[in-house]
């Protein structure tokens, strides 16, 4: 029988019944694969697709277009989605704000603004934004699962999984959305239920490296730390496993330590707005 390895007993230490709770709330935030909305926003145009992929590098192309002229929507668009791939959530935020008073009907821009407003962690605005920008006639399954994911953090949570229910009807099976379900259950500790919703997700070819990790993270909650450290390393070449496997232990050890503070108090709820 396999021993459990250091980073089990790692996982171990860390995983006490007080821990569960800050890990769930704190710890998803880097480890978690949303659904992020700019797949249904990309301009078709072909100023749009002479863009480099390197985020930085369309940062700076789009940057100088929108400093050029601030009212170009597809310019203030592409700035904010890059500024957000670059982890500018704030100023992503301000650019796209500006850009949906220029023009207030553009659901895009809206759409664009809601997600950045959930990258900043203002859920309630973002929610609202949000709403603004779907509609009924024409659901759009990623800013549903978006809006799903404000709803958690705002502790609504059977409220959320509605939404995700919603963004699953249209999209059976979409890995992103699973992986969020899958998160919003970890939020209340039903883990069984957590770990089969992203054992589902992760079975999915298109399923990203993220899916991985939540399902590890799950695994390892419920006390099966070689297991878990099986998942997080897979199939990946020895360097990207190891890193894999010390990203869980420091998520983990992260928050532990935070919660050792005096008069520290574990944030009720998931940061899951990060950028994809």
């Amino acid at each position: 029988m396999r021993r459990p390895s250091s980073h089990a007993g790692s996982f171990a230490r860390f995983l006490t019944s007080a821990a569960v709770t800050a890990v769930l709330a704190a710890g998803l935030g880097g480890c978690q694969t949303m659904s992020d909305i700019t797949g249904s926003l990309s301009s078709s145009s072909p100023k749009a697709q002479a863009v480099p992929d390197d985020p930085r590098r369309a940062a700076e192309v789009y940057g100088e277009r929108y400093r050029a002229n601030p009212k170009d929507a597809e310019a203030a668009l592409g700035y904010g989605q890059a500024l957000r791939a670059t982890g500018q959530w704030t100023q992503a935020a301000a650019v796209l704000e500006q850009a949906t008073i220029a023009h207030p009907g553009n659901k895009t821009l809206l759409a664009a603004y809601g997600r950045a407003l959930a990258d900043n962690g203002n859920s309630q605005a973002a929610f609202d934004v949000l709403s603004r920008a779907h509609s009924p006639a024409n659901p759009d399954w990623r800013i549903l699962s978006v809006q799903g994911t404000t709803l958690d953090k705002m502790g609504k949570h059977e409220e959320a999984r509605r939404y995700y229910a919603s963004a699953l009807k249209i999209v059976p099976e979409e890995p992103s959305v699973l992986s969020n379900l899958g998160l919003s259950y970890m939020l209340t500790r039903e883990l069984p239920q957590a770990e089969e919703t992203l054992r589902r997700a992760y079975s999915n070819p298109r399923a990203d490296g993220r899916v991985r990790q939540n399902l590890a993270l799950v695994v390892g909650l419920q006390g099966r730390f070689a297991e878990a450290e099986t998942i997080a390393k897979g199939d990946l070449p020895a360097d990207e496993a190891a890193a894999n496997v010390a990203y869980l232990r420091e998520m983990l050890s992260r928050k532990d330590k935070d919660n050792s503070r005096p008069g520290r108090k574990a944030v009720p709820v998931a940061a899951l707005n990060q950028p994809d």
